[in-house]
Protein backbone atom coordinates (compact mmCIF):
# COMPACT_ATOMS: atom_id res chain seq x y z
CA UNK A 1 0.00 0.00 0.00
CA UNK A 2 0.95 3.39 -0.17
CA UNK A 3 2.24 5.63 1.71
CA UNK A 4 -0.68 8.23 3.24
CA UNK A 5 0.12 11.17 4.95
CA UNK A 6 -2.45 12.21 7.15
CA UNK A 7 -3.56 16.30 7.28
CA UNK A 8 -1.40 18.36 8.95
CA UNK A 9 -4.54 18.99 11.35
CA UNK A 10 -4.54 16.98 15.21
CA UNK A 11 -8.50 17.35 16.14
CA UNK A 12 -8.76 14.42 18.18
CA UNK A 13 -11.63 12.08 17.36
CA UNK A 14 -12.62 10.81 20.67
CA UNK A 15 -12.39 13.99 22.23
CA UNK A 16 -15.16 15.13 19.23
CA UNK A 17 -17.16 12.51 20.06
CA UNK A 18 -17.75 12.49 23.27
CA UNK A 19 -20.53 15.19 22.25
CA UNK A 20 -21.96 12.51 19.94
CA UNK A 21 -25.96 12.84 20.07
CA UNK A 22 -26.22 9.46 17.77
CA UNK A 23 -24.56 7.05 16.15
CA UNK A 24 -26.52 4.92 13.05
CA UNK A 25 -25.57 2.35 10.25
CA UNK A 26 -25.77 4.41 7.37
CA UNK A 27 -26.66 2.15 3.66
CA UNK A 28 -24.84 2.84 0.47
CA UNK A 29 -27.00 5.20 -1.57
CA UNK A 30 -28.65 6.72 0.66
CA UNK A 31 -27.84 10.46 1.75
CA UNK A 32 -26.59 11.44 5.07
CA UNK A 33 -27.98 15.23 3.67
CA UNK A 34 -28.86 16.86 0.65
CA UNK A 35 -28.14 20.44 -0.32
CA UNK A 36 -30.86 22.47 1.10
CA UNK A 37 -31.66 20.74 3.77
CA UNK A 38 -32.06 22.53 7.28
CA UNK A 39 -28.29 21.63 8.98
CA UNK A 40 -28.44 20.98 12.26
CA UNK A 41 -25.75 18.04 12.32
CA UNK A 42 -22.19 17.74 11.65
CA UNK A 43 -21.01 13.87 10.84
CA UNK A 44 -17.83 12.09 11.74
CA UNK A 45 -17.29 9.13 9.69
CA UNK A 46 -16.39 5.97 11.81
CA UNK A 47 -16.47 3.25 8.54
CA UNK A 48 -17.40 3.56 5.42
CA UNK A 49 -16.95 5.91 2.08
CA UNK A 50 -19.29 8.75 1.76
CA UNK A 51 -19.17 11.28 -1.30
CA UNK A 52 -19.73 14.80 -1.20
CA UNK A 53 -21.53 16.54 -4.08
CA UNK A 54 -22.83 19.62 -6.03
CA UNK A 55 -25.65 20.13 -7.78
CA UNK A 56 -25.27 22.70 -10.75
CA UNK A 57 -27.49 24.55 -12.12
CA UNK A 58 -27.95 23.22 -15.57
CA UNK A 59 -28.46 19.30 -13.05
CA UNK A 60 -24.99 18.49 -13.88
CA UNK A 61 -23.28 17.07 -10.30
CA UNK A 62 -19.85 17.81 -9.58
CA UNK A 63 -18.26 15.77 -6.53
CA UNK A 64 -15.34 17.14 -4.47
CA UNK A 65 -14.41 14.69 -2.32
CA UNK A 66 -14.96 11.04 -0.59
CA UNK A 67 -15.07 11.50 2.85
CA UNK A 68 -13.33 7.74 4.88
CA UNK A 69 -12.99 6.81 8.44
CA UNK A 70 -12.64 9.32 10.96
CA UNK A 71 -13.23 12.27 8.59
CA UNK A 72 -15.64 15.04 8.98
CA UNK A 73 -18.47 16.61 6.65
CA UNK A 74 -21.19 19.09 7.05
CA UNK A 75 -18.40 21.24 8.86
CA UNK A 76 -19.60 24.43 6.49
CA UNK A 77 -22.37 25.28 8.19
CA UNK A 78 -21.10 26.19 11.66
CA UNK A 79 -21.44 29.34 12.84
CA UNK A 80 -24.35 30.82 10.48
CA UNK A 81 -27.25 32.03 10.88
CA UNK A 82 -30.58 29.58 9.72
CA UNK A 83 -27.53 27.57 8.20
CA UNK A 84 -28.22 25.11 5.23
CA UNK A 85 -26.30 22.13 4.18
CA UNK A 86 -24.74 23.94 0.43
CA UNK A 87 -23.35 19.83 -0.47
CA UNK A 88 -24.80 16.74 -0.73
CA UNK A 89 -23.72 13.48 1.25
CA UNK A 90 -24.01 10.02 -0.49
CA UNK A 91 -22.95 7.01 1.02
CA UNK A 92 -20.41 4.78 -1.45
CA UNK A 93 -20.09 2.09 1.12
CA UNK A 94 -22.04 1.24 3.92
CA UNK A 95 -20.51 2.10 7.37
CA UNK A 96 -21.28 3.56 10.78
CA UNK A 97 -22.10 7.22 11.23
CA UNK A 98 -21.58 10.14 14.30
CA UNK A 99 -23.61 12.62 14.62
CA UNK A 100 -23.31 15.99 16.59
CA UNK A 101 -25.53 18.51 16.54
CA UNK A 102 -23.77 21.53 15.22
CA UNK A 103 -25.43 23.81 18.41
CA UNK A 104 -22.95 21.89 20.71
CA UNK A 105 -19.92 21.76 18.76
CA UNK A 106 -20.19 25.38 18.29
CA UNK A 107 -20.45 25.75 22.05
CA UNK A 108 -17.52 23.71 22.58
CA UNK A 109 -15.33 25.20 20.19
CA UNK A 110 -16.28 28.77 21.71
CA UNK A 111 -15.09 26.90 25.53
CA UNK A 112 -12.13 25.30 24.21
CA UNK A 113 -9.56 27.20 23.16
CA UNK A 114 -7.20 23.81 22.21
CA UNK A 115 -10.29 22.34 20.26
CA UNK A 116 -11.20 25.92 18.45
CA UNK A 117 -7.19 26.04 16.77
CA UNK A 118 -7.18 22.72 16.07
CA UNK A 119 -10.23 22.58 14.33
CA UNK A 120 -8.88 26.07 12.47
CA UNK A 121 -5.94 24.35 11.20
CA UNK A 122 -8.18 21.39 9.86
CA UNK A 123 -10.33 23.76 7.87
CA UNK A 124 -6.95 25.72 6.48
CA UNK A 125 -6.29 22.35 5.51
CA UNK A 126 -9.73 21.32 3.67
CA UNK A 127 -9.60 24.95 1.87
CA UNK A 128 -6.42 24.18 0.49
CA UNK A 129 -7.62 20.79 -1.15
CA UNK A 130 -10.49 22.70 -2.11
CA UNK A 131 -8.73 25.39 -3.97
CA UNK A 132 -5.70 23.16 -5.72
CA UNK A 133 -8.94 20.93 -6.82
CA UNK A 134 -10.23 23.74 -8.41
CA UNK A 135 -7.09 24.89 -9.93
CA UNK A 136 -7.03 22.03 -11.78
CA UNK A 137 -10.49 21.95 -12.88
CA UNK A 138 -10.17 25.03 -14.09
CA UNK A 139 -7.19 25.41 -15.58
CA UNK A 140 -6.16 22.11 -17.31
CA UNK A 141 -9.48 20.84 -19.42
CA UNK A 142 -11.06 18.10 -19.42
CA UNK A 143 -7.93 15.87 -19.88
CA UNK A 144 -6.61 17.81 -17.77
CA UNK A 145 -9.08 17.43 -14.83
CA UNK A 146 -9.15 13.71 -15.60
CA UNK A 147 -5.63 13.19 -15.40
CA UNK A 148 -5.53 15.78 -12.05
CA UNK A 149 -8.19 13.43 -10.78
CA UNK A 150 -6.49 9.92 -11.50
CA UNK A 151 -3.32 11.43 -9.51
CA UNK A 152 -5.47 12.71 -6.67
CA UNK A 153 -7.38 8.72 -6.35
CA UNK A 154 -3.65 7.48 -6.62
CA UNK A 155 -2.71 9.35 -3.65
CA UNK A 156 -5.96 8.21 -1.95
CA UNK A 157 -6.43 4.70 -2.59
CA UNK A 158 -3.51 3.74 -4.44
CA UNK A 159 -1.88 0.34 -3.86
CA UNK A 160 1.35 -0.43 -5.59
CA UNK A 161 1.63 -3.25 -8.08
CA UNK A 162 5.10 -4.10 -9.05
CA UNK A 163 6.23 -1.14 -11.61
CA UNK A 164 2.03 0.09 -11.33
CA UNK A 165 -0.55 1.74 -9.23
CA UNK A 166 -4.07 0.34 -8.97
CA UNK A 167 -7.00 2.77 -7.62
CA UNK A 168 -8.44 0.56 -4.88
CA UNK A 169 -11.66 2.37 -5.61
CA UNK A 170 -14.37 1.09 -8.13
CA UNK A 171 -16.09 3.14 -10.04
CA UNK A 172 -18.24 4.19 -13.03
CA UNK A 173 -17.33 6.32 -16.00
CA UNK A 174 -20.23 8.16 -14.59
CA UNK A 175 -18.60 8.54 -11.15
CA UNK A 176 -15.32 9.45 -12.30
CA UNK A 177 -16.99 11.81 -14.77
CA UNK A 178 -19.14 13.65 -11.95
CA UNK A 179 -15.12 14.42 -10.13
CA UNK A 180 -13.98 16.25 -13.30
CA UNK A 181 -17.22 17.87 -14.05
CA UNK A 182 -17.15 16.68 -17.66
CA UNK A 183 -19.50 14.38 -19.32
CA UNK A 184 -19.35 10.84 -19.37
CA UNK A 185 -18.79 10.33 -23.11
CA UNK A 186 -15.31 12.74 -22.48
CA UNK A 187 -14.37 10.90 -19.87
CA UNK A 188 -14.97 7.42 -22.10
CA UNK A 189 -12.89 8.62 -25.00
CA UNK A 190 -9.94 10.28 -22.80
CA UNK A 191 -9.62 7.04 -21.31
CA UNK A 192 -9.79 4.86 -24.00
CA UNK A 193 -7.29 6.75 -25.38
CA UNK A 194 -4.65 6.07 -22.17
CA UNK A 195 -5.93 2.83 -22.64
CA UNK A 196 -4.78 2.42 -26.10
CA UNK A 197 -1.63 4.39 -24.75
CA UNK A 198 -1.48 1.57 -22.26
CA UNK A 199 -0.92 4.70 -19.80
CA UNK A 200 -3.90 2.72 -17.56
CA UNK A 201 -5.67 -0.20 -17.81
CA UNK A 202 -9.48 -0.93 -16.25
CA UNK A 203 -10.52 -4.22 -14.87
CA UNK A 204 -13.75 -5.13 -12.75
CA UNK A 205 -14.00 -0.70 -12.49
CA UNK A 206 -10.69 -0.28 -10.85
CA UNK A 207 -8.19 1.70 -12.91
CA UNK A 208 -4.49 0.52 -13.13
CA UNK A 209 -1.99 3.48 -13.80
CA UNK A 210 1.31 2.09 -15.71
CA UNK A 211 2.93 5.45 -16.12
CA UNK A 212 1.61 7.75 -13.11
CA UNK A 213 4.51 10.58 -14.54
CA UNK A 214 3.21 11.09 -17.62
CA UNK A 215 0.24 12.11 -16.55
CA UNK A 216 1.99 14.14 -13.72
CA UNK A 217 4.13 15.83 -17.12
CA UNK A 218 0.77 16.52 -18.88
CA UNK A 219 -0.56 19.12 -16.41
CA UNK A 220 2.31 20.06 -15.53
CA UNK A 221 2.14 18.54 -11.32
CA UNK A 222 3.74 21.08 -9.18
CA UNK A 223 4.16 17.60 -6.75
CA UNK A 224 2.29 18.73 -3.75
CA UNK A 225 2.40 17.21 -0.82
CA UNK A 226 0.12 13.58 -1.16
CA UNK A 227 -2.06 15.33 2.17
CA UNK A 228 -3.62 18.13 -0.09
CA UNK A 229 -3.17 16.37 -3.69
CA UNK A 230 -6.20 13.60 -2.61
CA UNK A 231 -9.78 13.08 -3.22
CA UNK A 232 -10.58 13.58 0.60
Amino acid sequence: MLTKMKPTHSIEIKELLRFTDRKFRSERGSYLFQEGMNADELYIILSGKVQISKITSDGRELSLRICGENDICGELTLFTSNPKYMLSAKVLEEGEIAAIRADIIEHEIFQNSALAFEFMKWMSDHFRKTQTKFRDLVLNGKRGALFSTLIRMSNSYGVQKQESIMIDLPLTNQELANFCGTSRESTNRILNELKKDEIITVKRGKITIHDLQYLKDEIGCENCPAVYCSIE
